[in-house]
């Protein structure tokens, strides 16, 4: 449904939204490593006079900050700018909510050098509606490498060398996997563990064309069953615990694995870790050749019908390719543009640009169905629903399956 032309007035007219000069940016990047990445974006525009106000609604997702939003909309008082994902940002495009950012696009270059998978997420019938920040990839391990070679652990290959990994820690005491029981957390790691089991022909079978046959199939059952291996080697006060404090737990040596993000490696670095020394990144066992993405952007809102001459700046200072480099270095992603050099870029920031370079030449690159790039909302909610409840013993992996497609087709 398109938003009224009350509504738009609305958002344009709005008492209470940023003053001119400045911008309102609503994220959720609230952990250690997100805060120190978004300063760099922060001092950007500063130098250029334009002030920020910071609106940041915790929640590594955005799910939260997504329902924020919808209050501030239905309110007529969006921000200037959001920090959102994949479906979301299209959803609000095709509601007539974001402001035409082509002028700026087309100034800048943009269609020449962001990749066309950033694209397709960006633009709504022809019109740039956001300014991609970075990509994240999300099938990655991070690892505590003093555990591991305290324990005879190489970097795992295989599902297979992975169990075998993780019963050795569970064997000498230490809490093989941390996680965060949130339902967005369960669903990262499905997604890999689902890559994983079935490769990428079955992960966009099952994930990106629905295809109900592959989302019941005897390869399903096996990601469940993976899963349920997973489950069992958490430890018991998972529940409800954020990424980032299951990230210190790897940091810390409190465990020896977590199955994140990159945004994951900005933890690391803030707590003065090295690549390479101190923690390990690698590709989920079985998923070395994919690369499961999410990027975020800000998209911006209409303002009366022209972009406003802080929102060109934040959209131009986002892409600019010293913002990508040092933005991307700090937060753990790789630049959301093809020409931005890795000189800067630490062992694993050089990994993940060579990685999704590769990904995206040999049709390896996917959209994350935990991030919102993958299937709407109400697909993706719709599977985050069976996924947390398998992983919280509510089904067993038959019962999942079942669940799965059904809920699937309900959704859609």
């Amino acid at each position: 449904m398109k938003l009224t032309t009350s509504t738009l007035a609305a958002l344009a007219f709005s008492g209470t939204l940023a003053t001119a000069g400045d911008v309102e940016v609503l994220h959720w990047w609230t952990s250690g490593g997100e805060a120190a990445a978004l300063n760099v974006l922060k001092g950007d525009l500063e130098n250029q006079g334009i002030g920020w106000q910071d609106m940041p609604v915790a929640g590594g997702g955005g799910t939260e900050a997504m329902t924020v939003l919808r209050a501030r909309v239905t309110a007529g008082d969006a921000p200037t700018a959001v920090q959102a994902l994949g479906f979301d940002i299209l959803d609000w495009g095709a509601q007539g909510a974001l402001a035409d950012l082509n002028e700026v696009a087309a100034k800048e270059g943009w269609d020449d050098v962001v990749p066309a998978a950033l694209q397709a997420f960006a633009k709504h019938d022809g019109k740039w509606i956001s300014a991609p920040v970075n990509v994240h990839s999300t099938n990655w391990v991070w690892a505590n490498k003093a555990v591991l070679d305290a324990n005879g652990i190489a970097v795992p290959q295989t599902w297979d060398e992975f169990t075998a990994a993780v019963e050795k820690l569970s064997a000498a005491g230490v809490t093989p996997i941390a996680h965060g029981g949130q339902a967005w957390q369960d669903a990262t790691v499905f997604d890999a563990v689902a890559m994983s089991t079935g490769g990428p022909d079955f992960y966009k079978a099952a994930f990106i064309d629905l295809d109900e046959e592959a989302l019941g199939s005897d390869t399903m059952k096996e990601a469940f069953d993976r899963m349920a291996f997973i489950r069992a080697n958490v430890d018991d006060n998972f529940s409800g615990r954020d990424w980032n404090l299951a990230t210190a737990m790897v940091i810390n040596g409190e465990a020896g694995f977590q199955m994140m993000g990159d945004w994951a490696k900005g933890e690391f670095l803030n707590a003065g870790k090295t690549p390479g020394e101190d923690f390990l990144c690698f590709r989920f066992p079985g998923t070395q050749e994919q690369v499961t993405f999410n990027a975020d952007q800000f998209m911006m809102f209409d303002q009366g019908g022209v972009v406003s001459d802080e929102q060109a700046a934040l959209a131009s200072a986002i892409l600019s390719p010293s913002f990508q480099s040092a933005f991307n270095v700090v937060k753990g992603s790789v630049p959301a543009r093809t020409d931005v050099s890795n000189e800067a870029f630490d062992a694993c920031g050089k990994q993940g640009m060579a990685d999704l370079a590769a990904a995206a030449s040999s049709g390896n690159l996917f959209g994350s169905m935990a991030h919102g790039h993958a299937n709407p909302a109400s697909v993706k909610n719709a599977i985050y629903d069976v996924v947390t409840a398998h992983f919280n013993g509510e089904y067993d992996s038959a019962t999942a399956v079942e669940e799965l497609v059904d809920a699937v087709s309900i959704a859609q």
